[in-house]
């Protein structure tokens, strides 16, 4: 899997402009940020930043932009509230000052893709690192079959819906579901387990993406090897707790292998030995 390169500094924060703040939902912003000048962004599906501000620290938050040209100089970050650090970011706005370091991890390999079906799926705010790989492909058009699965807990909660009709367009299959029955939802009702019987694929030919919360991995996998699935044609992300990015402090560190160095993003097959990965 191939990890591109940039050459912001992986140990000195660097002072990055937030250039538009979007809300998501009542817990998620979309913040879109530049580099200064001169600088090289490149980064691959499924990598992440360290983000922060002064006296708040940083943390892990994944990259939910497409990296499309060597021109680029902005990225987007999907930030959920959930503490003091990401409440503090969430009250920044247009023309405030983000502290990042990265990008950092293994991502996606894209050019495995070529000649590939591909089943995402996806739960909360797993759509986050998710909507990378999937713009990133969507921009190649390489005309494959693609279906996402993306369930959540209450319609309010499904991320990037307003995007999605634009993945239809381009020949994606979506496929929505949310936990329980909701007034405002004529859709599938059920875990995104309840969808994946009903998809038609290859297995000689279909790479399946999952990333999500914790509880959704071993059904989803079972799923998938029932569907004829493979280890090697299972593609998982890991979130852990990274502290440092760069595999010293150990925070992330599963068994032998560090997530912030050697993941987030993992074929199953990689995981035989590490039980408790998943």
């Amino acid at each position: 899997m191939q990890e591109q390169k940039t050459n912001i500094s992986a140990y000195l924060p660097l002072r990055a402009r937030v250039e538009k703040v979007s809300r998501l939902t009542d817990r998620e912003k979309l913040f879109t940020v530049s580099v200064p000048t001169g600088l090289k962004l490149r980064y691959s599906p499924g990598q992440f930043f360290m983000a922060g501000l002064p006296g708040y620290g940083e943390a892990p938050f994944s990259i939910t932009s497409a990296c499309l040209s060597p021109e680029d100089t902005t990225f987007e970050l999907g930030i959920r509230e959930v503490g003091n650090l990401s409440a503090a970011i969430h009250r920044l706005v247009s023309g405030d000052s983000l502290w990042i370091r990265g990008p950092f991890g293994r991502g996606f390999d894209v050019s495995g893709f070529a000649g590939k079906d591909a089943l995402f799926i996806a739960g909360g705010i797993g759509m986050v690192p998710m909507r990378s790989l999937i713009k990133t492909l969507a921009w190649q058009g390489a005309g494959n079959k693609y279906t996402v699965i993306y369930g959540a807990k209450t319609p309010e909660e499904l991320l990037f819906r307003d995007e999605m009709e634009g993945w239809r367009d381009k020949g994606f299959d979506v496929k929505l579901t949310i936990d329980k029955p909701h007034p405002d939802w004529s859709g599938n009702v059920g875990v995104v387990t309840t969808l994946i019987p009903g998809v038609r694929l290859d297995p000689e030919k279909t790479v399946a993406i999952i990333i999500g919360p914790p509880i959704m991995y071993k059904f989803v996998i079972m799923s998938l090897k029932e569907k004829g699935l493979g280890p090697e044609a299972i593609l998982v992300s890991l979130e852990r707790r990274m502290k440092c990015g760069l595999g010293k402090c150990g925070h992330c560190q599963i068994h032998s292998s560090y997530v912030c160095q050697e993941g987030p993003v993992y074929k199953l097959s990689e995981l035989k030995d590490m039980p408790e990965a998943l």
